[in-house]
């Protein structure tokens, strides 16, 4: 049985046959849960909060889904990006399947490190550019694995955005993401359980080709025009 993806002008949406174990850092529903649905949600920019007021982020996301007759829990990101940036990019080996999806968008480019514009610990909620990026395989992620995995996907975006020569606005160093980015990865169950997958791993090297594609060619072209695919990937 396969997720369902379907990619529009609005939104990237995943329809999981039954709940998967996601682990995140969406501002809707993020951490670790179990989700029915993965969202990446299209909406105006308002970096500079100029735009506003605008509802509250869990309102966005809940009357959305809605209106699109979604039931059980979404795990939800949001951009300003448009979606024509979105990207897939799969690999395969020993049994193991691999899916990145991404969409892209610079504007809010940063360095770590750089100077925040929020002076608070609890800053207000802003929308921009982000890189949003969904892992999805077929693997049983272990919970080490599963925070292994987001390591070497920040880091190879990192290293996507470097063969680019991406810059912060900021400093004019090279940037290692934007102010906004979310990362969700989905675990499976259906192929042998992964304990570790570092840089030394074939597990590790084929998620950080697959990313480092996936965020290049989002970025790099965005012509593609709203469509609908079947990922194959995920019975767990």
């Amino acid at each position: 049985m396969e997720d369902r993806t379907e990619h529009t002008s609005r939104h990237v949406h995943i329809a999981f046959p039954h709940p998967r174990q996601v682990l995140s850092s969406a501002p809707y529903n993020g951490g670790w849960v179990d989700a029915d649905h993965l969202l990446i949600l299209n909406v105006r920019d308002n970096f500079k909060g100029d735009q506003g007021p605008f509802e509250p982020l869990h309102k966005t996301f809940k009357n959305y889904s809605h209106r699109k007759k979604w039931t059980g829990k979404t795990v939800g990101m949001m951009t300003s990006a448009k979606m024509t940036s979105f990207r897939k990019e799969q690999r395969s080996a020993r049994g193991v399947d691999i899916a990145v999806l991404a969409t892209a968008g610079i504007s809010n480019a940063r360095r770590a490190g750089d100077p925040a514009e929020c002076r608070t610990f609890d800053p207000v909620e802003m929308v921009t550019g982000t890189i949003n990026i969904i892992i999805l395989t077929t693997a049983a992620l272990s919970p080490a694995a599963l925070v292994e995995t987001v390591m070497v996907v920040t880091e190879a975006k990192t290293a996507a955005l470097q063969d680019l020569g991406i810059l912060s606005p900021v400093t004019g160093r090279g940037a290692t993401g934007t102010g906004t980015d979310a990362i969700a990865v989905v675990s499976g169950k259906s192929s042998p359980p992964i304990r570790f997958c570092g840089k030394h791993t074939l597990f590790g090297e084929l998620l950080a080709s697959a990313t480092i594609d996936a965020v290049c060619s989002s970025l790099g072209d965005r012509k593609n025009q709203p469509h609908s695919i079947g990922i194959e990937i995920g019975n767990g």
